[in-house]
């Protein structure tokens, strides 16, 4: 049991490596594309987007959007059938494929949200063991979405805070050798197959104190009410948009994902290819300072973040969201001058990263560990502390778990559709 345990975390780890490698292919064969013919963008990203959003709604159901919601869905639910609608080998191996499509097709989504749903789904496959199961289900779903964050960003500890502060925000964490090993394997796939590596190098800058209070004060107000606002957006985007636009999307759904990408394609042209893809690269080099940010690139990168999200095509908005707070940093440091940028970079993404989750411990653990700074630890905490707080007066529900509640409803649909209608009129049987 102990074995399959660990093969299974070696399994999640493996193929969140594979898929990060595979990412990155994926951007810069765009990159490489769009830099000899930018005007591709408005034939690729169309057609991209219509694609990916008839490929999940004909063949595979469950991949829609980042997988986060999924996984926390799953988790929620005690029916082994409806887990199995969000969670399977099947949707993990299609995630992949199709947020890859995505991120070639230059969309602004990340794969830590399907690197979750493709850890979830890989541990729960242990749940069909009827005999001397090595954990609950529950369990096995909330391991694995560490295990997956862990292995997608190599933050070990990110990804245990993000299984105990986000998969189980409405129950108590039972703490257990189920998550603790999943994450220490999938970490160790990491560590053997990439190395011992940063996601953004390492980031020596740092802020003083008391002067420090500033940065802090300034990005964690500033990155509540923005993270706030635009998780508040996207929860009502899920549940509808406004007037004929939403009329569109109902009725039109792969017109409109084309829509979506065609708009893409013109932010993308009009930023000279700054809003494609994750917003790693340009995030890192502004990190390093060998580039700077315009002042526009926040407002455009949350815009093309919401046309992959309306248009529903699998991909996560975690690593995305750390560009915008990357350029929101960005846009405070001009206003604070003599202060060190890179470090006010820093405190941006951690702010807006937490008010947008609402899970300002997993956001602090999480950047601290992509940028190798522990230097940063007491602002990042602070930051993240006051983010939330603003977060919480402008969106009551958190992301994630507002968005759960439709997945978990529409897969008890889909099962209840699935019973043959033969089945549920049967006459009763005569005495």
């Amino acid at each position: 049991m102990r074995l399959l345990l660990v093969g299974a975390a070696l399994l999640a780890g493996l193929i969140a490596i594979l898929f990060a490698i595979g990412a990155e292919l994926a951007i810069e064969t765009h990159a490489g594309l769009m830099h000899e013919r930018p005007w591709l963008s408005l034939v690729v990203a169309p057609a991209g987007f219509a694609i990916l959003a008839w490929l999940p709604r004909r063949l595979f159901p469950g991949t829609e959007g980042s997988g986060i919601p999924q996984a926390i869905a799953a988790a929620m639910s005690d029916d082994n059938h409806v887990r199995r609608q969000l969670l399977s080998l099947r949707i993990a191996i299609a995630k992949v494929f199709l947020t890859l499509g995505g991120l070639l097709s230059g969309a602004s989504i990340g794969r830590e949200g399907p690197s979750v749903q493709v850890g979830a789904s890989i541990m729960h496959l242990l749940a069909g063991r009827k005999r001397r199961r090595i954990a609950s289900s529950r369990d096995l779903i909330v391991a694995g979405s560490g295990a997956g964050i862990a292995a997608a960003f190599n933050t070990p500890l990110g990804g245990i805070m993000f299984a105990i502060e986000e998969m189980c925000r409405h129950r108590a964490f039972r703490a257990n050798s189920t998550t603790l090993a999943a994450v220490i394997f999938a970490g160790l796939m990491s560590l053997a197959v990439l190395g011992n590596y940063t996601y953004f190098g390492r980031t020596p800058a740092a802020i003083g104190w008391p002067d420090g209070i500033w940065p802090v004060l300034s990005c964690g107000v500033a990155g509540g009410l923005l993270g706030g606002g635009f998780a508040r957006l996207l929860i009502a985007s899920s549940r509808g948009l406004p007037g004929r636009i939403g009329v569109f999307a109902l009725s039109r759904p792969i017109a409109f994902a084309a829509a979506c990408g065609l708009a893409t394609g013109v932010i993308g042209l009009a930023s000279g290819g700054l809003t494609y893809g994750t917003g790693y690269a340009e995030s890192k080099a502004a990190l390093e300072g060998s580039a700077a940010l315009p002042m526009a690139f926040m407002a455009m990168k949350m815009a093309v973040i919401w046309l992959a999200f309306v248009a529903r095509i699998p991909g996560g908005i975690f690593a995305p969201a750390l560009a915008v707070g990357a350029g929101l940093g960005s846009d405070i440091a001009l206003l604070l001058p003599g202060e060190s940028d890179p470090a006010i970079l820093v405190l941006g993404m951690v702010a807006f990263l937490a008010a947008m989750t609402q899970a300002p411990i997993t956001s602090f653990v999480i950047v601290m560990e992509m940028t190798a700074n522990h230097q940063m630890l007491l602002p990042l905490m602070a930051t993240a502390v006051v983010a939330h707080g603003i977060s919480r007066s402008v969106a009551p529900v958190p992301l994630y778990d507002a968005l759960s509640h439709p997945w978990l409803r529409r897969a008890e649909m889909r099962l209840h559709r699935a019973i043959p209608a033969s089945k549920e009129k049967l006459p009763p049987i005569q005495p």
